[in-house]
């Protein structure tokens, strides 16, 4: 019953769970899933749960793997039948279920990611809720503008039975960013030096230096801290948001 209400989910969307809908799906009575769930919140609590169980089995596995991760077999494996059209039907709601599952996909994130770091696969954060957050919202995010990444790139992520090679147009951006970011090495480091700055309650360098009234480089007014040099040193050191720190 739970699979037969993840598939109608998938394929028609959330009003198309009906209890009858299910019963005839999996072939009982429609009082058999009251009976089973309690009711059809239940039923859609179960399937969240049955969902966020096998993505955090998969996350999980592949972070443990580390360095030694086998990408072309994940890639080959990675058809996970109605679960992707099922996501990308429930998050469209605004809905206390969606919040709670959206939390508990974004507590796994931050677990499994931990175990990336400590088996090599992922580097290190100074904010590694922050960054398990912000990576499952955009994983999320693309899952409900598939239609958009299918006109686009052609890559259908809701599709059940698709191949490695009709995800090729998105994986390959998508590790490209991952493991080479967006960023330049002098941009990322500047970036990181103002964001330290923001953190801090100050309001960060300017771009350059500026020209004093006699034509020569003057500090600009947030230059002027004792503790500038050696605050830039360090945070120069880090690398920046979307640069070579994922």
């Amino acid at each position: 019953m739970r699979d037969a209400a993840i598939d109608l989910i998938a394929a028609g969307g959330v009003e198309a769970l009906t209890a009858r809908a299910v019963a005839e799906r999996a072939g009982v009575s429609p009082g058999s899933v009251i009976n089973n769930f309690g009711s059809m919140e239940g039923l859609r609590r179960a399937c969240d749960e049955h969902v966020v169980a096998l993505i955090r089995v998969r996350k999980a596995a592949a972070m443990a793997a580390g360095i030694t991760f086998d990408l072309a077999g994940s890639l080959r494996e990675a058809d996970m039948g109605p679960l992707g059209a099922y996501l990308a039907a429930v998050l469209a709601e605004d809905s206390p279920a969606v919040a709670q599952l959206v939390d508990e996909l974004g507590a796994d994130a931050v677990a499994y990611s931990a175990t990336g770091v400590q088996t090599g696969m992922l580097r290190p954060t100074d904010d590694p809720r922050g960054r398990a957050v912000i990576l499952t919202l955009s994983g999320l995010g693309t899952l409900v503008m598939h239609r958009h990444l299918s006109r686009l790139l052609g890559v259908d992520l809701t599709a059940s039975g698709a191949g490695p090679e009709s995800l090729a147009a998105y994986i390959r951006p998508l590790y490209e960013f991952y493991a080479g970011g967006l960023f330049t090495e002098e941009f990322s480091a500047r970036a990181t030096a103002t964001l330290g700055d923001l953190a801090r309650g100050q309001p960060g360098a300017p771009p350059g230096p500026t020209a004093s009234p006699g034509g020569s480089p003057s500090q600009g007014p947030s230059e002027i801290r004792p503790d500038s040099t050696e605050d830039s040193d360090t945070d120069a050191g880090t690398a920046g948001p979307g640069g070579n720190d994922d």
